[in-house]
């Protein structure tokens, strides 16, 4: 039976920052209490899928116990690794947790990397990205990281032109050249897809694509290229944890053969295994 336990975070990210770096009790022993499973906090799509199929088909032979709790925001995963509420989390890029380590003060740090999904263009009102009329408004990812991701991937696909070197912290005060006019509707990541509607086009992380039933090896306009690329999905743990057995198994089932063809064969193109 799935045992997969969602949080509404709309209630637990409000009091994320101000309490989650504090917080203490019988949920952060239980999550840091070896014998015990391991929690694991994760975006629905594609992470706790992933992890739900590790714990339906490998966990228990490998003699890991293994809990998901899944979280809708980009925000109460870390809090809640670094608060000792869960033992690990399975959301986010490296930049991403650079970022947030760096802002929150936390101790996030990455154990493996496991998968790429692309950031895509979306459109419903165009087919292709040069179709985009002047004074179109494009919704972008709002926290630092992700809305850099965006820029960069219009900016590599001729839309725009950046200021060099900013990467990832780019921001549209970055933009030196904007021949389209383009204007920017900044969401959070979240809420990317739900825009579609109302924008004349969304860049929306990979996850987010997929549980909006988009298709992101078909339906993006542009997509990001997965050669070279710093933005694979990762496990991470609170500093210090990085050698708990159960967090290695974890680690060695993430990057199994298994698992390898169970993204192949789930998301054909809209997830890329890094390993």
């Amino acid at each position: 039976m799935r045992n997969t336990a969602k949080i509404t975070t709309a209630v637990l990210a409000t009091g994320a920052l101000t309490l989650g770096l504090t917080a203490c009790g019988s949920d952060k022993d239980d999550a840091s209490d070896a014998s015990g499973p391991l929690v694991v906090a994760a975006s629905p799509v594609p992470h706790a899928e992933i992890l739900t199929y590790v714990k339906d088909n490998l966990a228990e032979k490998a003699g890991l116990d293994l809990e998901v709790k899944e979280f809708t925001d980009y925000v109460t995963p870390n809090t809640a690794t670094e608060d000792g509420s869960v033992g690990a989390n399975f959301f986010q890029t490296q930049p991403y947790l650079d970022d947030f380590n760096k802002k929150n003060g936390t101790h996030i740090v990455s154990v493996v990397d496991v998968h790429l999904e692309p950031l895509g263009l979306y459109s419903h009102k165009v087919k292709k990205a040069d179709e985009l009329k002047s004074g179109a408004t494009v919704a972008i990812p709002n926290d630092t990281v992700n809305e850099g991701r965006a820029l960069q991937l219009l900016a590599a696909n001729g839309l725009l032109t950046l200021k060099d070197g900013v990467g990832t912290a780019a921001t549209p005060a970055d933009i030196t050249e904007n021949p389209k006019k383009l204007t920017f509707k900044e969401l959070e990541a979240a809420q990317t897809p739900r825009s579609l509607d109302d924008v004349d086009a969304a860049v929306v992380n990979g996850n987010y694509a997929i549980e909006a039933d988009l298709k992101p090896a078909k339906d993006a306009l542009v997509l990001e290229a997965a050669e070279g690329n710093p933005n694979n999905n990762l496990l991470a743990v609170k500093e210090g944890q990085e050698d708990d057995p159960r967090v290695k198994k974890l680690a060695e089932l993430l990057t199994s053969p298994e698992v390898k063809k169970f993204i192949e064969d789930k998301y054909a193109g809209s997830v890329l295994a890094s390993f």
